[in-house]
C-alpha cells in the first residue's frame, strides 16, 4: 500500500499561516487574470498620454506668456544671461514660434490626449473587471466610449483632488502656514509635520484607490471589501514612494540617468502602481464577502437509443457451402480409411 504524498513547503505554510494563504489566493487570481499583461498595457497608455499632456501644458504656458509681455520679457532676459550668443537667440526664437502656434499645438494635444486617455481608461477598466472575473455583455461602441469618458473625467477630478490634498499636507507647506498663523517653531516640529504629512497622504491615497477599485469596473462590486483593498494598496503605494525616491536620487546622478532617468522613472512608477492596484483588486475579489458557492448543475439527461440486430442464420448460400464442405470432408476421410 502506497503512502499518501506529503504536502510541500508552500502547502504547509498556507495551512499554518492563514494570512499567507490569503496572499497566495489573491496572487493566484492576479496571475490567472493576466495581471502583468494588463499592468503593461496600463503603463504603455500612461507613458503615451504624457506627451500630449506636455503639449497642452506648453500651449497653456504659451497663451499665458502671450498675454503677459512683462513676464515674457523677464524670461527672455534670463535666457540671454544664461545662454549668450547665437544659442540664446535661437532659444528665444523657438519660444516665440511656440507661443505663436500655441493654439494649434493645444488643440492637437487635447485631441491626442483624449484619444490616449480613453485607451488608458478602457484598459484600466478591463483589467479591474478581469480581476473581479466579470464577463459583462458587450455594449454599443458609442455607449462604451461615453462611459469611459465619464470615468476618465471623474478619475482626473479624483487625481486632482488627491494631488491638492497631498500638496496641502506637505511638511514644507504646513511649515509656511504655521509661520503665517504665527506659531513659532519648536523642537520636534519637523518630525510631527512629517508624520502628519505621511498620515494625510496615506488617507488620500486610500480614498483614491478605494474609489478606483469599487467604481471603475464595468459592473458594480462590493464597496466593503474595496475599502480594505484600498487600504492595502495605499500602504504599499506609500512604501513604494519612499523607496522610489531613494532609488531615483541614486540613479539620476549619472549621465545615463540624467538622459533617460525621467522616462524610466515614469515607466517604473506607472507599472508598479498598476500592479499594486490590480493586486489589491484581486485581494478584494477573493475575500470571503465575494466568494459565492456555485451549485453544481445536474448532468444532462441520458439518451437511450435502441439498436435492432437481426441474425438470419446460414441462409441458402450458407447451407449449400456447408453441404459442399461436408461432402468434401467425408470424401477425404473415406479415401484415408481405404488406404
Amino acid at each position: 500500500m502506497t503512502e499518501p504524498a506529503k504536502p510541500g513547503f508552500m502547502d504547509r505554510l498556507r495551512t499554518r499561516f492563514p494570512w499567507f494563504n490569503r496572499i497566495m489566493v489573491a496572487q493566484e487570481r492576479y496571475s490567472e487574470s493576466r495581471g502583468d499583461f494588463f499592468a503593461a498595457g496600463i503603463t504603455y497608455f500612461t507613458v503615451f498620454a504624457m506627451f500630449p499632456l506636455i503639449m497642452v501644458a506648453f500651449a497653456v504656458a504659451g497663451i499665458v506668456l502671450s498675454r503677459s509681455p512683462e513676464l515674457l520679457a523677464e524670461i527672455e532676459v534670463h535666457v540671454k544671461s544664461a545662454l549668450s550668443g547665437d544659442l540664446g537667440k535661437q532659444v528665444i526664437e523657438l519660444m516665440d514660434k511656440a507661443i505663436a502656434s500655441s493654439t494649434s499645438v493645444g488643440l492637437i494635444g487635447l485631441a491626442t490626449a483624449a484619444w490616449a486617455g480613453l485607451g488608458w481608461m478602457s484598459n484600466l477598466r478591463e483589467a479591474l473587471s478581469a480581476m473581479w472575473e466579470q464577463r459583462p455583455e458587450p455594449r454599443n461602441f458609442v455607449v462604451t466610449k461615453i462611459s469611459d469618458l465619464v470615468a476618465l473625467l471623474s478619475t482626473f477630478l479624483a487625481l486632482a483632488l488627491t494631488i491638492a490634498l497631498t500638496a496641502l499636507g506637505s511638511s514644507s507647506l504646513m511649515t509656511k502656514v504655521l509661520d503665517w498663523i504665527g506659531i513659532p517653531e519648536f523642537s520636534g516640529m519637523s518630525l510631527i509635520l512629517r508624520v502628519v504629512s505621511l498620515v494625510l497622504s496615506l488617507l488620500v491615497s486610500w480614498l483614491l484607490f478605494t474609489w478606483m477599485i469599487a467604481r471603475l469596473p464595468r459592473a458594480s462590486v462590493s464597496f466593503r471589501s474595496s475599502v480594505r483593498a484600498g487600504l492595502l494598496a495605499a500602504v504599499g503605494f506609500e512604501i513604494f514612494k519612499q523607496v522610489a525616491s531613494i532609488y531615483l536620487k541614486s540613479i539620476l546622478t549619472g549621465p545615463v540617468g540624467a538622459t533617460f532617468g525621467s522616462v524610466l522613472g515614469i515607466m517604473v512608477f506607472a507599472y508598479i502602481t498598476a500592479r499594486l492596484i490590480l493586486f489589491a483588486t484581486a485581494w478584494a475579489a477573493t475575500s470571503k464577502d465575494n466568494v459565492v458557492e456555485e451549485p453544481i448543475a445536474p448532468p444532462a439527461p441520458a439518451e437511450i437509443t435502441t439498436r435492432l440486430e437481426v441474425h438470419e442464420g446460414l441462409g441458402v448460400g450458407g447451407a449449400v457451402a456447408a453441404v459442399a464442405v461436408g461432402a468434401f470432408g467425408a470424401l477425404g476421410l473415406s479415401r484415408l480409411f481405404r488406404r
